[in-house]
């Protein structure tokens, strides 16, 4: 059976649903099935608030300003329940705002259905509608093999790895940088 699905911008009205989804889709992390996703320990299943915040606030920013984010929902049309999400968001530093990162999660019942890919390509379809962004960069936990070869399905190149950059519950866990080129250098130099 396919899963059937919409994919609609997040707004700040929706953000107390969407944490909720985030809490729930966080009770996965770390578990035996899934392995660490998140760097944070299992019992922590909880989005911080300070990093809520920060999301919420990013919606309002324009692109190319300091703390932007854009985010997506997927819903499943028959009861408009949440899928996945997929962000984009300015860095961090500056001088690098032609460079976004991208953050996503798939619930676990929809995992393996295309879901994942179909997010990636929204997220990479707006930025390109942008003309400002010229790079999507994302770190992935190197325990998450299967986000690994998503994201090199959808284009992404491996950058580097800082081996041992966790350690979550006993863990050492690596950190893998990932970069999707948007379109070709405009400046030199």
């Amino acid at each position: 059976m396919t899963l059937a699905y919409t994919i609609e911008a997040l707004n700040a009205a929706q953000f107390p649903e969407f944490r909720a989804y985030l809490h729930e889709h966080l009770q996965d992390n770390g578990s035996p099935e899934t392995g660490y996703f998140q760097p944070q320990p299992r019992g922590q299943a909880e989005f911080p608030a300070e990093r809520a915040a920060a999301f919420e606030r990013g919606l309002g920013i324009a692109v190319g300003q300091p703390g932007w984010r854009r985010a997506w929902l997927a819903r499943r049309v028959a009861d408009g329940a949440i899928l996945g999400h997929v962000d984009l968001r300015a860095h961090p530093m500056p001088h690098v705002e032609h460079r976004a990162q991208l953050g996503m999660g798939v619930h676990a019942s929809a995992r393996r259905q295309g879901l994942g890919q179909a997010l990636i390509a929204h997220a990479r379809d707006w930025a390109l509608d942008q003309g400002s962004l010229y790079w999507i960069d994302l770190q992935v936990l190197s325990s998450n093999p299967g986000a690994q070869r998503l994201y090199q399905r959808m284009g992404f190149v491996l950058c580097g790895e800082r081996a041992d950059l966790f350690r979550i519950d006993g863990r050492s866990l690596g950190d893998l940088t990932m970069s999707l080129r948007l379109r070709p250098a405009t400046h030199t130099g």
